[in-house]
């Protein structure tokens, strides 16, 4: 037996789904926020206490700690661009619809990631490259 697979398409989305999607970014919009300002702090932090008397260890530790710190900021912003893309194609009537081929992009796919913006095959296509 076949089993048969469902695409979404928007008309498959409740108001109600789509709200609670919408939600669900938007938090994660908050929360990333607040990640970038507390690795911001930190980063800000470790520049002051940076001070001539470190051994190389200490100095080797305090660079380490700083581009991890960057590296988590710049991935944080990198999340919340792709929330509040997701959010505007809520707004905008086009959630569900591959970017690439305009086909619709399967909803289960988007419940494991709502951020997504292209279809399987393309997704596949595009990291081929």
């Amino acid at each position: 037996m076949v089993a048969v697979t469902q695409t979404a398409t928007p008309s498959m989305w409740s108001k109600q789904e789509l709200a609670e999607v919408r939600g669900t970014l938007q938090s994660e919009v908050e929360e990333l926020n607040a990640d970038i300002l507390r690795h911001e702090s930190e980063i800000a932090s470790g520049d002051v206490t940076q001070g001539a008397g470190d051994d190389q260890a200490d100095a080797g530790a305090k660079t380490y700690e700083r581009e991890r710190e960057i590296a988590l900021t710049l991935n944080a912003r990198d999340l919340v661009a792709q929330n509040e893309r997701a959010i505007a194609r809520i707004d905008a009537g086009t959630y569900g619809v591959c970017e690439s081929c305009h086909k619709p992009i399967g909803k289960e796919r988007l419940q494991a990631f709502p951020r997504a913006t292209l279809c399987v095959a393309c997704k596949q296509k595009e990291e081929r490259r």
